[in-house]
């Protein structure tokens, strides 16, 4: 299957509607924020690439050497990424909030950095006993769960195996029960399993930026914005995953089924306070998604819409991911 085939079906066309400034909205379902058009955001400091290298450590664990970056201090606040980024994606919330928490984000077994043992699965449900194990190694018990795309997931099958241990859920746009694997996956898992995802895809877009920024790569499929991608971000999300194409491919074929079938029971009797921020422009998650979660989510605090941004939006607007979550954890 060709790059077109993945565009025609995942509806990739160019949204027109781009985010700018988002106002603070109050709680509840069905909340929705007026954008700018046409404008992009603001500069704002970020972690670079090469500082985040600087900072990233490993933790042994029996699942593997977890890469991971932490800032700050206090109660601590797990960041998970999505397919095909690493912990890098929230180098600008953890910036921004690593006075309120002790902010961890950790790459996905697969994915970044880490490095996977022989043999070690990295399918969703190994990720959150490995999640468990490496907070156990680090001494945290209690986590603010935020989470993006397909470590969404496994934030709401964490939230699902260990209650205990989530104080609060920030979801953004991700799988739900109701639309897992979303069907514009399919055409990257069928690639996967011929072995041929990282050679169509991910090592044209790593020889060529350009290529990797335009409307049939990374930048122009998932961010709002498909310059944001740099030249250092895309080498950072881009190269571990060329370099071990089987790794690679192994991710990808385990979100070929429904791994959160029959969580709904599980989230409706959740405790622990939960909010939706959920990017309009995604051509990746079902639309209804967010509503759903909402309904479902046993303290959902609503949804609160990101008028046109795109699936990887958390990594163009860290600030109103700090917003929102400051306002959960009160």
């Amino acid at each position: 299957m060709q790059r077109r085939d993945f565009l025609k079906l995942g509806g990739f066309a160019a949204t027109t509607s781009l985010v700018a400034t988002v106002a603070p909205m109050a709680w509840g379902a069905g909340s929705t924020t007026a954008a700018s058009a046409g404008r992009a955001p603001s500069a704002l400091p970020v972690l670079s690439a090469a500082q985040w290298r600087r900072e990233r450590r490993w933790q042994h664990t029996r699942f593997g050497e977890i890469a991971h970056v932490e800032r700050g201090s206090g109660p601590a606040a797990l960041f998970l990424h999505g397919f095909p980024l690493n912990g890098f994606q929230w180098r600008g919330a953890l910036e921004r909030l690593a006075p309120l928490r002790r902010c961890l984000a950790p790459d996905m077994l697969g994915l970044g950095y880490t490095r996977v043992a022989p043999g070690q699965s990295v399918a969703p449900a190994a990720q959150v006993e490995m999640l468990a194990e490496w907070l156990d190694a680090l001494n945290i018990e209690q986590v603010d769960l935020v989470a993006n795309d397909s470590g969404g997931a496994v934030a709401q099958l964490f939230a699902v195996r260990f209650p205990q241990r989530v104080r609060s859920l920030l979801l953004t746009n991700c799988d739900s029960e109701i639309d897992c694997p979303p069907p514009a996956l399919q055409p990257v898992i069928d690639l996967a399993k011929e072995g041929q995802f990282v050679v169509q895809w991910l090592a044209p877009w790593l020889a060529d930026p350009v290529l990797a920024r335009s409307p049939q790569g990374l930048g122009g499929m998932t961010f709002t914005f498909p310059q944001h991608p740099d030249d250092d971000t895309l080498d950072m999300y881009l190269r571990p995953l060329v370099e071990q194409p089987e790794r690679t491919h192994a991710y990808a074929l385990g979100l070929d089924s429904n791994v959160l079938a029959g969580v709904e029971a599980a989230l409706r009797a959740s405790r622990m306070p939960a909010r939706i921020l959920w990017g309009t422009g995604d051509t990746i998650f079902a639309a209804q998604a967010p509503d759903y979660l909402d309904s479902v989510l046993g303290h959902s605090r609503g949804v609160r819409r990101v008028d046109g941004a795109r699936l990887f939006w958390p990594e163009e607007f860290p600030d109103l991911i700090a917003e929102e979550a400051r306002a959960l954890w009160r």
